[in-house]
C-alpha cells in the first residue's frame, strides 16, 4: 500500500508541476513585452522631446543650396571687330546675413543692422570713389533686404558695385567688423563713347528691374513656380544685369553665358553655414553686328548736320525749325546686311551701367531712346510733331506703277496727258488732287510718271483703276502687294520692338471710300511704315523681287573666337514680275537731287514728300529711297526726315554721305577708296 500511494502521489505532482512551470514562462514573456515597450516608448519620448531639435538641425544642416555667382557678358563687336558693348570685372560688396533682422522676429535685431548700415556708409564716404554715385543709409537698408522681401535668408545681397580700391582694401582688413560681407568679382557693362547706333545695340537692366517683358515676366514665373531650368547656371538673380532692348535683348541668351554658384548648407533658420563647393561661372558668347561703326558714324553726322541746315536754309520756300529727328538705314542689297541704322537724336548708352537711371537723365533722353528705325514714337508733346513713321509719298510711286503693270492696268507704252490734277467721286461730289505745287507735265509714260511723280497719273491710272476691277475687294488686292514688299509687316530683323506700321488704306471710313483709299493709296498717303521697312522695300526693287530678312549680326563666336554660328543670307518671299516691269520703274527712278552732283556711279532714287496734319497744321515730311549703282545694284538706303520739307533737299543729302561713308569703307564698286586726302594733309570723309 505503501508504495501504491507513493506512486498515486507522485503521478498527482507531475501534471501540476508542469502546469506552474508553464504559467512562469508565460509570466516572464509578459514581462519582458512590457519591459520592451517601456524601452521603446521611453525612447520616442527622449527622441521627440529632448534630442528632437538637435536632429531637426542636423537634418536642416544637410540641405544645400546653390547661390548663383554672375557670367561675364559676351562682347557686342561691329563689323570690324570694333568694340560696341563690351564688359570689364569690377569689385562688388555682398552682405549675407547672419542673423534674423525681419520683422517676423520682432525685429529684435534691427538696430544691429542699422548700425552695420551706419558703418557701412562711413567707409563708403571716406574710402569710395568722390565722383561716383552717392548712397544713403536708406539705400543700404534697402539693399539688405531685412525682410526678405528679394531675396532668401541665405542669399547674399548685392550692397554696392564698382569699390574702388581703398574700399576693398579696407573691406579685405576689416571683415571681422562687417559679418556676412565679401568682395566678389562681377562685370560692369560698358558702350562705345563714341555713341554707335546706341538704339540698336541697345542698353541692360537688372532682372529685377525688367520683368515688364513678356521674356523676363515668363522667366520669373517659371522661377516661382518651379517649373525653370534645373540647371542653377540658368537661374536667374534679381540684381543680374539682362539685355533690355535692342542686340542686348535679342541675343540675350546667347550674350549672358551661364552663372557660376556656391553650393552652400543652410540651417534651419534659412541661414548659411560656409560653402561646401564653387563652380566658376561661363562667359557669355560674342556677337559680331553688320554695322560698321565708320559707316554709322558718318550716318549719324550726315543726320545731325542736316538738321541743323534746315533749321537755318529754307526748303520749299521756308525753314523748318521743327525737323528736330532724322532716320537713316543703310541695307547691302545681296545680303541683307544692315551696315547703318541710325536713329538721331541719339545718347550715351552708359547712362544705363547701373541697371538703372538717374531721374535727370531720363528727362534727358525720354523722347529719344527709342529706335526710330522701327518703332513709331513722338520726339516731343503729343500732337506738336509728327511721329518717327511718316506716310511715304512719292517713294510709294514706283511700286504704284508696278501694281499697274501686274494687274493689267496700265502697260510700260502706256499714255498719260497729265493736266496737274485728277479727280474721283461721284459727279458732282468730286475730290481733288493736284500735283505738288500744281505742276503740270503734260504727255508721259509710266516711267516719266515715277520721275516727275505725277500724282494725276498714279489716281487716274493706278488708284481709280484698280477700284474699277475690283470695287470692294481692290483693298484686300493692294493690301496683298503691300505685305508681299514687307509694308505693313515685320521685316523679319528680330529686332525686339519692331513696329508693323499702319495701313491706314483699310479705314475705309477715314478716306471716305474704297475708291478714295485707293486713289490716296497710289500715291503715298495711306500708309505709315518704318524706316526699316522702306530700306528692305528699296532693296526688294533693286533686286527685282527678293525680299530679303535684315540681318544685324554676321556670326556669333565663344570666348575663345570659336565660331559657333554664322548668319547668311534670308529671302523670306520672291514676287515675280516680268523683267519690262522692273526696266520701267528702274528708267523712271532718276529723281533730281542736285545733292548728288559728282557721283561717280549710276543710281536709282525717288524722293517723297508726304503731308500730314500736325496740331492743325499741314506740315511735309522729307522722305528718300536710292540704290547703286544701278546696273549692279549692292547698297539701299532709306531716310526719314520729319517735318523737313521735301525729300530731294532734306532727306537726300543724308542719303549721298551714307553712299560716300560705304564707298569709302568697302567699295560700290567693291574697292574701299578710303578717305580723301586735303592738302594740309588732313583726311576729309
Amino acid at each position: 500500500m505503501l508504495v501504491s500511494d507513493y506512486t498515486t502521489d507522485h503521478a498527482q505532482e507531475g501534471p501540476k508541476k508542469g502546469k506552474n512551470s508553464f504559467n512562469l514562462r508565460i509570466n516572464l514573456f509578459f514581462f519582458s513585452t512590457f519591459i520592451i515597450f517601456c524601452v521603446i516608448i521611453i525612447r520616442l519620448a527622449i527622441l521627440q522631446f529632448v534630442e528632437g531639435p538637435t536632429l531637426t538641425e542636423k537634418e536642416s544642416s544637410n540641405i544645400v543650396k546653390d547661390v548663383p555667382l554672375p557670367p561675364v557678358r559676351g562682347t557686342i563687336y561691329d563689323a570690324s571687330g570694333v568694340k560696341l558693348a563690351y564688359s570689364t570685372p569690377t569689385q562688388s560688396l555682398y552682405l549675407t546675413l547672419m542673423k534674423d533682422y525681419s520683422e517676423k522676429n520682432g525685429k529684435k535685431n534691427r538696430p544691429e543692422a542699422e548700425k552695420m548700415a551706419e558703418d557701412l556708409l562711413e567707409v563708403f564716404n571716406k574710402y569710395g570713389d568722390p565722383n561716383g554715385e552717392k548712397m544713403t543709409k536708406q539705400d543700404i537698408i534697402d539693399a539688405m533686404d531685412l525682410d526678405y522681401k528679394k531675396y532668401s535668408g541665405y542669399s547674399p545681397r548685392r550692397i554696392k558695385m564698382d569699390l574702388s580700391d581703398k574700399e576693398i582694401a579696407y573691406f579685405s582688413e576689416h571683415k571681422s567688423d562687417f559679418p556676412g560681407i565679401a568682395i566678389e568679382e562681377e562685370s560692369i557693362r560698358h558702350y562705345d563713347p563714341d555713341t554707335v547706333a546706341v538704339q540698336t545695340i541697345g542698353y541692360i537692366r537688372t532682372f529685377k528691374g525688367s520683368k515688364s517683358l513678356t521674356k523676363y515676366k515668363t522667366i520669373d514665373e517659371q522661377q516661382r513656380s518651379g517649373d525653370a531650368q534645373t540647371d542653377p547656371g540658368l537661374i536667374y538673380t534679381e540684381p543680374e544685369f539682362v539685355g533690355y532692348d535692342g542686340l542686348e535683348l535679342m541675343y540675350q541668351d546667347d550674350l549672358r553665358g551661364k552663372n557660376g554658384y556656391k553650393k552652400v548648407p543652410i540651417d534651419p533658420r534659412n541661414m548659411p553655414e560656409g560653402v561646401e563647393d564653387i563652380v566658376p561661372p561661363e562667359k557669355g558668347h560674342n556677337i559680331y553686328s553688320t554695322i560698321n561703326k565708320e559707316v554709322q558714324l558718318q550716318t549719324e553726322q550726315a543726320i545731325t548736320e542736316q538738321l541743323s541746315w534746315l533749321h537755318s536754309h529754307p526748303v520749299s520756300g521756308k525753314l523748318h525749325p521743327n525737323a528736330t529727328t532724322g532716320f537713316a538705314v543703310a541695307m547691302e542689297v545681296k545680303t541683307g546686311n544692315i551696315v547703318a541704322m541710325a536713329s538721331m537724336p541719339d545718347y550715351d548708352t552708359n547712362v544705363w551701367q547701373s541697371g538703372s537711371i538717374s531721374p535727370e537723365n531720363w528727362d534727358k533722353i525720354q523722347n529719344i531712346y527709342q529706335n526710330g528705325t522701327i518703332r513709331s514714337f513722338n520726339p516731343g508733346k503729343s500732337g506738336s510733331h509728327p511721329e518717327s513713321v511718316v506716310l511715304l509719298g512719292s517713294t510709294m510711286k514706283p511700286l504704284s506703277v508696278l501694281i499697274g503693270l501686274k494687274e493689267g492696268l496700265i502697260r510700260t507704252n502706256t499714255y498719260y496727258n497729265d493736266t496737274g490734277a485728277a479727280y474721283f467721286g461721284k459727279e458732282g461730289h468730286q475730290t481733288r488732287v493736284q500735283n505738288s505745287q500744281g505742276h503740270v507735265y503734260g504727255g508721259m509714260d509710266p516711267a516719266r510718271a515715277i520721275e516727275k511723280s505725277s500724282n494725276a497719273f498714279m489716281v487716274d491710272e493706278i488708284g481709280k483703276k484698280l477700284y474699277d476691277k475690283y470695287k470692294g475687294k481692290s483693298i484686300e488686292v493692294w493690301d496683298k502687294y503691300m505685305t508681299a514688299f514687307g509694308l505693313g509687316v515685320s521685316t523679319g530683323s528680330g529686332l525686339p520692338g519692331e513696329w508693323e506700321g499702319r495701313k491706314e488704306y483699310k479705314d475705309i471710313t477715314a478716306a471716305g471710300s474704297a475708291q478714295a483709299a485707293m486713289a490716296y493709296a497710289s500715291f503715298g498717303q495711306q500708309g505709315k511704315y518704318t524706316t526699316l521697312q522702306l530700306a528692305q522695300y528699296a532693296a526688294m526693287l533693286a533686286n527685282e523681287g527678293k525680299r530679303l530678312k535684315p540681318q544685324l549680326v554676321s556670326k556669333i563666336t565663344d570666348d575663345k573666337g570659336n565660331i559657333l554660328k554664322t548668319f547668311k543670307p534670308e529671302v523670306l518671299n520672291t514676287v515675280n514680275f516680268n523683267q519690262s516691269y522692273w526696266d520701267e520703274i528702274k528708267r523712271g527712278m532718276k529723281s533730281d537731287v542736285s545733292s548728288f552732283e559728282g557721283f561717280p556711279y549710276s543710281f536709282a532714287r525717288k524722293t517723297g514728300t508726304s503731308t500730314q496734319s500736325v496740331g492743325g497744321k499741314l506740315i511735309d515730311n522729307g522722305v528718300f529711297i536710292a540704290f547703286a549703282p544701278k546696273e549692279n545694284p549692292v547698297l539701299a538706303i532709306a531716310v526719314m526726315i520729319p517735318e523737313g520739307g521735301f525729300g530731294s533737299q532734306s532727306a537726300a543729302p543724308i542719303a549721298r554721305k551714307i553712299f560716300d561713308a560705304y564707298d569709302e569703307v568697302y567699295g560700290l564698286d567693291g574697292v574701299p577708296k578710303g578717305k580723301k586726302e586735303t592738302t594740309d594733309g588732313q583726311s576729309n570723309p
